[in-house]
């Protein structure tokens, strides 16, 4: 399973000098399983460098998409994915309730206002598959989905691969919301266990609290907690603040490692960067 990060900024893009070296886009992450098969994570400004890429590299015939949920930040890149305008390609996007199912059936974001070309002109085949099932096949990978802790709700995935490659995303959560959590620590914990990576947000150092609490969105500290209660071979932290530059990044790298070694020596932490790609 290959793992590559086109987008791990949070809330908005960040284009600019002071983000070069983690980058400024916003969340897209793609995976190709051991058959080829290509899954697509979220739709943020990442996927256009994702988009650019796979016009070098080559287009798959059938592309599939799951989108965490539906705030900006996750779908805008969406209109700039190239794919999308080469006539004869298919995406199939993937929802797992009925509200998404009807959201992004006609995205908001083709209506004809918010971009001017709207969802049912466009060339390429959009196939909105909605799962009902616990557990879905795509290529040579199972995937299953858990609800996460924030506003308006949001999906986590569990990708595992033949080979026993295993991926899980979760980011837009807050691992202890003020208020009720749709999902538990332990809960995450369980879902994520003996992952090869878990990918989670990170967006929060305890500087960003109180006023920041039931945003939606994780301590770092409650991040890496959860990979090593997981036995998480990586935790990668995801979805930066946007206010935190690359050196602010580069300081909690050093932070989150020093806690590796005191409380998870076994565990790799990863700050996510821009066009970074793991094999996992």
């Amino acid at each position: 399973m290959r793992v590559t990060f086109n987008g791990v900024r949070g809330s908005v893009p960040t284009p600019g000098p002071t983000t070069v070296r983690y980058g400024g886009n916003t969340s897209c992450v793609d995976v190709k399983l051991a058959d080829g098969t290509l899954v697509v994570l979220d739709a943020g400004t990442g996927i256009r460098a994702l988009g650019e890429r796979l016009m070098q590299e080559g287009v798959p015939d059938v592309i599939h998409l799951l989108v965490t949920h539906v705030h900006w930040d996750h779908i805008i890149g969406a209109p700039f994915f190239k794919p999308l305008w080469i006539p004869g390609k298919k995406v199939n996007i993937y929802t797992f309730s009925p509200d998404a199912f009807q959201r992004m059936d006609n995205p908001v974001i083709f209506d004809g206002v918010h971009f001017p070309v709207r969802f049912s002109a466009i060339p390429a085949t959009i196939d909105t598959v909605h799962v009902q099932e616990a557990e879905i096949r795509i290529g040579s990978a199972r995937i299953r989905r858990i609800p996460l802790n924030h506003p308006g709700g949001s999906d986590g995935f569990r990708i595992d691969d033949e080979g026993g490659a295993s991926l899980c995303f979760l980011t837009d959560n807050e691992i202890r919301p003020p208020g009720q959590s749709r999902t538990t620590s332990a809960d995450l914990a369980r879902f994520a266990e003996g992952a090869g990576m878990v990918v989670h947000d990170a967006q929060y150092v305890p500087a960003d609290m109180p006023m920041k609490a039931g945003w939606g969105h994780s301590l770092v500290e409650d991040a890496l907690a959860l990979g090593r209660d997981a036995e998480a071979r990586t935790i990668a932290l995801y979805h930066h603040e946007p206010e935190r530059s690359d050196d602010a990044l580069d300081a909690i790298a050093s932070e989150a490692n020093e806690w590796r070694d005191a409380n998870a020596p076994a565990m790799k932490v990863v700050v996510t960067k821009e066009g970074e790609t793991f094999d996992l």
